[in-house]
């Protein structure tokens, strides 16, 4: 696994409600380890603290210096102690709040210990009120608290030990390495991840080990039992607005967002693709920062559809200091195992290299912030909820399960492939794990949602808390950490989310046009040849890849000695797909793409 020893910042942005505090982050993540009173253990290796004692049991806090992240700590207020990954965009409002409840914190005081005090002094509204990316574990009592962001913008997984206890991470390699935790491949979220190319919620590949689920609080008890509350969750509500004041308070949302993460006193870098989302993010950042805004893009070569003509145009048009990098697909191959065995879980994206080396160019710049405009389509409406609305107007089975199914259809990855890609021993297992262990049951609660009155918002709300939190934001994260780079997402702003759910669903899908609210806010900012041009996105050489320079690789992995006595797949039915055979979807990354990212990760792990 790459390593960045180069300190990052991960104080406030320089934007409205901003101490301006900054603070010198470790290039870390972080574990803790709640041992029953009779099970103590020597100091383990990146021990910074620890063993505490509480309730007759012992935990010990670490910060693993070997792998990637943001980690500080630890930090005791009022007798717990916590550890975390904590950047805070509005400090001066948390440091007002708690001064108000009688409770002030130093000016100085670290992020991380900043969101501990909000949440011992205000409780559940503390952490609704914190605006930034945040995981924090607290010994509280006997019981470990464990805090995830409102939309997901950092993580962390948790599992019992062997002898009673919990082992929680931000690193999932972490808790895979631990000798006192028993953990193999979970065949459930084998089927899940060929079905989204992702793992949408709490389950992960290794068995037994969870993740935490974004704007939630789970508690772990002494006991082994787990309790998760809510401290926020998007809510669908009528506001007594016009359209252009719905327009207008969402680009003042939008200004502040981008506004508290531009970084004080430095340069600051956007992934610009050219679509509306990473060119509205760069024209507000060249508006209000007041040092230079650097942009970058990426290119698969001349001879492929690509939208570098609108990234120029608009880096032109904002005054930015652009880079074009072009990404040649021997690069991809080289690349790739390293790449994926960054991450918490194989993703499905063929742009997880190209994201790579962008944090690389943007870290080789000496940058430590970067900004994207993802978020745009889970939050204001993309073209992916067409495929569901059409069927809504057209079906005959009314049943909760024939929307969830239809809802996995529009995924388009393997899940209809699979009773003839896995093997017949696979098979039989998921059949005895029975329909409470199905892939719909990530997606089926969000669209049958109540709260959200119409069919729109029910599936802004799933990807949201789908994939939004569980590929989008952690792929974001963990590319970018490992460059000791902060990536940050303005679109994904808990206020500017709430706005877009407080959004008459008629104005971000307005006939034909697709987020019409979100480009009425900006429309001043862009050419329109930008604004309200149609989607198309960037088109990713996967077959290109696949039959050139990973041809190899791949038939190696996948149909190798390795893949065959895991016996997950069907050999024939590889070997088909390898002659180009069934179908592959080069946006969407094929099929092939999948099993051989699934491959790459399940060796990192040892699995």
């Amino acid at each position: 696994m790459a390593e960045s020893h180069r300190p990052a910042a991960t104080g406030s942005g320089s934007g409205s409600g901003s101490a301006g505090v900054r603070t010198a982050s470790r290039p870390a993540r972080y574990t803790v380890l709640s041992l029953p009173a009779d099970g103590r253990r020597p100091s383990e290796s990146g021990l910074v603290a620890g063993p505490f004692e509480a309730g007759g049991r012992a935990v010990s806090a670490a910060l693993l210096t070997g792998v990637p992240g943001f980690a500080d700590g630890p930090f005791t207020v009022d007798g717990r102690t916590a550890v975390g990954e904590v950047t805070l965009h509005n400090r001066d409002e948390l440091h007002a709040a708690l001064a108000a409840a009688g409770r002030p914190a130093e000016p100085g005081t670290p992020d991380g210990e900043l969101l501990l005090r909000c949440w011992l002094a205000l409780g559940p509204e503390g952490l609704r009120a914190a605006d930034g990316m945040f995981t924090l574990a607290v010994l509280d009592g006997p019981d470990l608290v464990l805090v995830r962001d409102h939309t997901g913008a950092r993580t962390a997984f948790h599992c019992r030990t062997r002898d009673g206890g919990w082992a929680v991470s931000s690193s999932l390699r972490a808790l895979r390495r631990r000798p006192d935790v028993d953990t193999g491949l979970d065949l459930a979220a084998v089927r899940s991840f060929l079905t989204f190319a992702y793992l949408p919620g709490t389950e992960t590949l290794l068995r037994g080990v969870s993740e935490l689920l974004p704007g939630k609080v789970t508690r772990l008890g002494a006991d082994g039992s787990v309790r998760i509350e809510e401290f926020w969750e998007p809510q669908a509500r009528t506001l007594d607005r016009t359209d252009d004041q719905y327009a207008s308070g969402l680009r003042e949302l939008l200004e502040r967002a981008v506004a508290r993460r531009l970084p004080d006193g430095q340069d600051v870098a956007v992934l610009l693709s050219g679509g509306v989302d990473s060119s509205l993010v760069t024209a507000l950042a060249a508006r209000l920062h007041d040092r230079p805004v650097h942009t970058y893009s990426i290119s698969f070569g001349n001879e492929l559809p690509n939208e570098l003509g609108y990234s120029g145009l608009v880096a032109a048009h904002c005054g930015t200091r652009h880079r074009v990098l072009t990404v040649p697909g021997e690069q991809v191959a080289a690349r790739l195992a390293d790449t994926v065995a960054l991450l918490d879980g194989p993703v499905g994206d063929p742009l997880t290299v190209p994201n790579l080396m962008l944090a690389e160019a943007v870290a080789g710049d000496g940058l430590s912030v970067s900004l994207n405009g993802e978020g745009g389509d889970p939050v204001f409406g993309g073209p992916k909820n067409l495929a569901m609305l059409v069927f809504e107007l057209l079906r005959d089975d009314p049943s909760e399960q024939a929307r969830a199914d239809a809802y996995l259809h529009t995924y388009r990855k393997c899940w209809e492939d699979l009773p003839v890609l896995l093997t017949g021993e696979a098979l039989a297992e998921l059949d005895a794990l029975g329909p409470a262990a199905h892939p719909r049951r990530h997606v089926a609660p969000y669209l049958t949602d109540r709260r959200m009155p119409s069919l729109l918002d029910q599936l802004l709300h799933c990807n949201l808390r789908t994939k939004g939190a569980h590929h989008i934001l952690t792929k974001v994260e963990r590319l970018t950490a490992s460059q000791g780079v902060q990536g940050r997402s303005p679109l994904f702003d808990r206020q500017v989310v709430e706005h877009a759910f407080a959004t008459p669903p008629a104005l971000k899908l307005r006939a034909t046009e697709e987020k019409w609210i979100l480009k009425e806010a900006v429309r001043d900012l862009l050419p329109d040849t930008v604004t309200y041009r149609p989607k198309s996105g960037m088109r990713v050489p996967v077959q290109q890849w696949l039959r050139g320079p990973l041809s190899e690789l791949t038939g190696d992995l996948l149909l190798g000695a390795g893949a065959r006595a895991r016996g997950l797949f069907r050999a024939d039915t590889v070997e088909t797909w390898m002659r180009g055979g069934g179908l592959l979807l080069p946006r969407q990354g094929g099929k092939l793409w999948l099993l051989l990212t699934l491959e790459l990760w399940l060796r990192a792990y040892d699995l």
